[in-house]
């Protein structure tokens, strides 16, 4: 049965003026994103393909920065796509290596799951460009053109907030659309692990002290102007203190819609883009669009 996917009602934070640390007063609304805004007939089965798009791109991030190769042929699927750039990081702290290397294999577990779960739905691993994609974030944040996410143990964990922060909001999102009540609790879970992984790389940076913190909030910035109109992100730091959990007021953490996280990954803010950033060939699946 073909199940059509409802309004989405998307929480609003306070507005981040874009650059470090300006904010305007903050609101509080509702708005709702229009079923138009979805293809009618999307399944489960077709936001679990959405979700592996990501949960490959997290994997490769996290296999590459921590043992210097990407995941093995037989969990990319058949035709899979390449992957340009990610090598092996030089940690100088062990600790962050150890949270690095846990949150890899969580992530290609991931990876299995969905496969092992859309059996032959599972689509194949999509080209995937870190080199393209980091090099316009960086320039997009004022990170620096010499900018290597996997330069340093700072910049790979800088990097990962920026997958995880957009993986618990596209999480959250799913939430509200899948009808299944085994997918809905799996992705859950799922979005449990992803929140565990944000609320170390959050802390791990803000550690680091006032360098990172201000890269954060470029990064946050960044995200923020280009996944539309309502603000849903945040830095690690807000108002001089610690800010590890990115909120409501109501302590919610934000939800996006497939098209917000889109338009984030293949760094666009146009309607109708279908690839582009990390996706140089876009994603495979129903759910490829902006």
């Amino acid at each position: 049965m073909i199940r059509a996917i409802p309004s989405i009602f998307v929480p609003r934070r306070r507005v981040l003026q874009l650059g470090l640390g300006a904010t305007f007063a903050s609101t509080a609304s509702f708005p709702s994103i229009s079923q138009a805004d979805e293809p009618s007939d999307v399944e489960d089965e077709d936001v679990f393909q959405f979700a592996l798009n990501l949960e490959y791109m997290e994997a490769e991030y996290y296999l590459r920065g921590t043992t210097g190769k990407g995941i093995d042929d037989s969990d990319a699927g058949s035709d899979a796509g390449s992957v340009t750039g990610g090598k092996q990081v030089s940690f100088d702290t062990p600790a962050i290596r150890e949270f690095m290397r846990e949150v890899a294999e969580n992530e290609l577990a991931h990876v299995r799951f969905y496969r092992k779960t859309l059996a032959d739905q599972a689509v194949p691993r999509p080209a995937i460009d870190f080199d393209g994609g980091f090099a316009a974030v960086a320039k997009a944040a004022g990170l620096g053109e010499d900018f290597d996410p996997f330069g340093n143990e700072t910049n790979f964990v800088l990097g990962g907030m920026l997958f995880e922060d957009v993986g618990v909001t596209a999480y959250a999102g799913a939430a509200t659309v899948l009808k299944n009540k085994d997918f809905l609790a799996a992705a859950a879970g799922i979005l449990a692990v992803e929140a565990y992984h944000m609320g170390m790389a959050r802390s791990t940076l803000y550690r680091k002290g006032e360098e990172a913190w201000k890269a954060a909030q470029a990064v946050s910035d960044a995200r923020d102007k280009i996944d539309g109109a309502d603000d849903k992100d945040q830095g690690i730091q807000e108002d001089g203190n610690a800010n590890i959990v990115p909120s409501t007021p109501d302590a919610i953490a934000f939800s996006r819609t497939p098209q917000e996280v889109l338009r984030i990954v293949y760094l666009s803010d146009k309607e109708g883009t279908s690839k582009g950033g990390f996706y140089p060939n876009g994603m495979n699946g129903k759910i490829k669009s902006t």
